[in-house]
């Protein structure tokens, strides 16, 4: 048998690591964080339970890698979608209701990414979240700020000081206020971005998340990692 080449190899692995993102995301959503482990990942996207040590030190790294790829996919997708536009109004605008509207259809997937930024290790440096950071950043540029070095941060804590306010189990702030605020915040227009009562494409909470995680060759958010030392289940 002729062995694999190097990038057959390489764009393997890239799949198996975006089916494991994927099953994160669908698994968490389903059941909630406790409920589902690295097992039921593995099972779910089709690898074997050791292959999810060669990505992800963790469950937690895993969860918070794949919650940060679903943001920064659909805010890629709110940023872009038709009619496309440069007007950095309208593109703050979209960012604000894309990263809201995931606290309101998502919330069990929302609160318990909240819940581990709040772990002593907080933020999982991996591919998804530096891409999540880069689109923030460039909205609030594209928004015509001058010093990004500072109002990236506000606008990180602004966001995710409403997605936290959403997702508190039994007292959850309601999206119209939180959105009403950041539009006064940045002087949006209520009709920009996309309209309390507006239809996002793919309907509220589309359940098929696949779109975000693909597996052809375009995509390379997904690239493979070094391996690490499996820590939790």
């Amino acid at each position: 048998m002729t062995p694999r080449s190097a990038s057959v190899n390489e764009e393997l692995r890239r799949r198996s690591r975006e089916r494991l993102l994927q099953a994160a995301v669908e698994l968490v959503s389903e059941r909630g964080y406790e409920a589902t482990t690295l097992a039921d990942i593995a099972d779910r996207a089709g690898s074997a339970r050791g292959l999810v040590s060669y990505y992800f030190p963790g469950k937690r790294q895993l969860v918070q890698s794949a919650v940060h790829r679903l943001m920064h996919r659909t805010l890629e997708e709110a940023l872009e979608r038709e009619p496309r536009t440069e007007d950095g109004r309208e593109r703050m605008a979209r960012a604000v209701d894309a990263i809201l509207g995931l606290a309101r259809d998502r919330t069990v997937l929302m609160r318990q990414h909240m819940a581990g930024l709040l772990d002593t290790e907080g933020f999982v440096q991996c591919p998804e979240q530096q891409r999540l950071a880069e689109l923030l950043r460039d909205t609030v540029a594209r928004y015509g700020s001058r010093d990004t070095e500072t109002d990236y941060p506000m606008l990180r804590a602004l966001l995710m000081g409403a997605v936290y306010a959403m997702v508190l189990p039994n007292v959850g702030m309601p999206l119209a206020p939180l959105r009403a605020e950041l539009f006064r915040r940045y002087g949006l227009d209520r009709e920009q971005g996309l309209p309390p009562g507006a239809e996002a494409p793919g309907g509220r909470c589309d359940a098929d998340v696949s779109r975000f995680f693909a597996t052809g060759a375009g995509d390379t958010s997904g690239a493979a990692a070094p391996p690490a030392v499996d820590q939790s289940k």
